[in-house]
């Protein structure tokens, strides 16, 4: 369960200190313990991932898609990390050995039974203000995808039945009903 640990003021070093094994992202400074994601997260990561990935790869694509965990350094400070279910960059200039600088394109988040108040309300208002351009947020709970445009103000919501169009590119739909998931 994502918990924030109190009463300090925590820094990318505090990330890269913990115990092996041992994940957390870092929001204004705020320190958020991550558990192991479940199977059906899982699952549901892979499918996306492959999806997006094999789409890329088919139209010749220059955006690059990571999977947790994968560094995200989302502003130019010491306070804030994230790992992101699914990251799409397209500027390859953001991308290094470590990680990416600066805002992912598009941002996926599978919900876990921990991570919901950070994935619906912290990470949205973090990801927002980042610059992220699109935000996923599938619910396996709910059966539901938010999805957020922060480009045009665009806020949409699907069901595991129906077809999500990404905002980023003019032709990539995902069938959530064709998914094993």
């Amino acid at each position: 369960m994502p918990l924030p640990q109190q009463n300090n003021q925590y820094t990318i070093d505090d990330i890269y200190a913990l115990p092996d094994g041992q994940r957390a992202e870092l929001i204004d400074g705020q320190m958020y313990m991550m558990a192991p994601p479940t199977r059906r997260h899982q699952q549901i990561l892979g499918a996306l991932y492959r999806k997006i990935a094999d789409y890329i790869d088919r139209k010749g694509g220059s955006c690059e898609v990571d999977i947790a965990p994968f560094a995200v350094f989302l502003n130019a400070d010491d306070k804030n990390y994230v790992e992101p279910d699914i990251s799409i960059i397209c500027s390859p200039e953001k991308l290094t050995d470590k990680g990416c600088n600066g805002a992912p394109d598009w941002i996926i988040e599978i919900v876990s039974p921990g991570s919901r108040r950070t994935d619906y309300y912290t990470k949205l208002f973090k990801y927002c203000t980042a610059g992220v351009r699109e935000y996923w947020i599938v619910d396996p709970e709910k059966k539901r995808i938010t999805v957020y445009s922060f480009e045009s103000d665009d806020t949409a919501e699907y069901t595991f039945s129906e077809v999500v169009k990404a905002g980023i590119y003019d032709d990539l739909e995902i069938d959530f009903s064709s998914m094993d998931i």
